[in-house]
């Protein structure tokens, strides 16, 4: 985790420094933050976010709030650990004591790191004292039920599958069924995710959706794709609804502001971080962590 967030530290660290010494220079202040603003941007933090963001800082100097240096880191943290708490929090370990089988649907495109996801999440839940399930119900993709099945190989878990070409809906039925009668805990259900503008993937998730009736829809996103990832996420929470967000790739990712603004888009906690490619090396995410990371002491 070497580069981790390391552009958008970089980024506030440099903006922090110079603003506090020119906060009330009002040409110089503007020159600062149309810098902030084109910096923030170019580390994946959403437009809407940069543009409140600035103004929080432009009316907290106005309003004698930001006096120094502390006084701008300090409005900074509120402002950022106001975004998370907005987007809520979820404990899936938790959760998954109440119900049996504990359901969960995963969405995400193609090469995001979803199937391998939910691998390590459950190898987490195996180490938890749950008997977990993966269900592999992308038939469209080829390969993507023997890339889960090799992982329950690997893992020594078990993976639910059916035919290329049947019906996802119909596998993840019959795989609740198949939980139901052998006392599993846990379903992960893997779908398909062809590209996030492909009418026919919609109907499909939509379909698996009204037949598992999940208790949360967990969306897997690429930190590396940017601003891609932020539009998966408006895409699917529209389609069918996000309950939560893991982003994955984060131990390569070094600009930072996916997890932000996928928080302040869809107001939905994210639960976890991939950290890496062994199945141990996915992470409980922790906004003030994060915020730690990004903002100088």
């Amino acid at each position: 985790m070497i580069v981790l967030f390391k552009r958008l530290k970089e980024v506030f660290s440099s903006f922090i420094e110079k603003a506090s010494r020119v906060l009330y220079s009002r040409r110089e202040l503007e020159d600062l933050l149309d810098e902030l603003r084109f910096s923030l941007l170019e580390s994946d933090v959403a437009y809407d976010v940069v543009e409140e963001l600035v103004a929080k800082i432009e009316s907290g100097i106005r309003e004698g709030v930001i006096k120094n240096r502390n006084d701008l880191v300090e409005s900074l943290r509120k402002y950022l650990i106001s975004i998370f708490r907005e987007s809520g929090s979820l404990d899936i370990i938790s959760e998954a004591k109440k119900y049996k089988p504990y359901k969960l649907v995963f969405l995400g495109v193609n090469g995001v790191g979803k199937t391998t996801t939910i691998a390590k999440l459950a190898l987490l839940f195996h180490s938890r004292g749950f008997k977990p399930l993966m269900v592999a119900a992308d038939t469209f993709r080829a390969g993507a039920q023997e890339q889960l099945r090799i992982h329950g190989e690997r893992l020594k878990l078990p993976v639910f599958s059916g035919k290329y070409g049947a019906d996802p809906a119909a596998i993840a039925f019959d795989a609740i069924v198949f939980a139901e009668k052998r006392g599993y805990d846990v379903l992960l259900i893997d779908t398909a995710g062809r590209m996030h503008v492909d009418v026919d993937l919609v109907e499909e998730l939509k379909k698996i959706v009204r037949v598992v009736k999940p208790h949360r829809n967990i969306l897997v996103v690429d930190a590396l794709t940017g601003n891609d990832a932020i539009e998966q996420a408006r895409f699917f929470d529209k389609a069918v609804g996000v309950d939560a967000v893991i982003v994955a790739k984060v131990d390569a990712y070094e600009k930072g502001g996916v997890p932000l603004s996928i928080a302040y888009i869809l107001k939905k906690p994210i639960i976890f971080i991939g950290v890496g490619q062994g199945y141990k090396d996915i992470r409980l995410f922790n906004p003030e962590e994060y915020i730690n990371k990004i903002l100088p002491i």
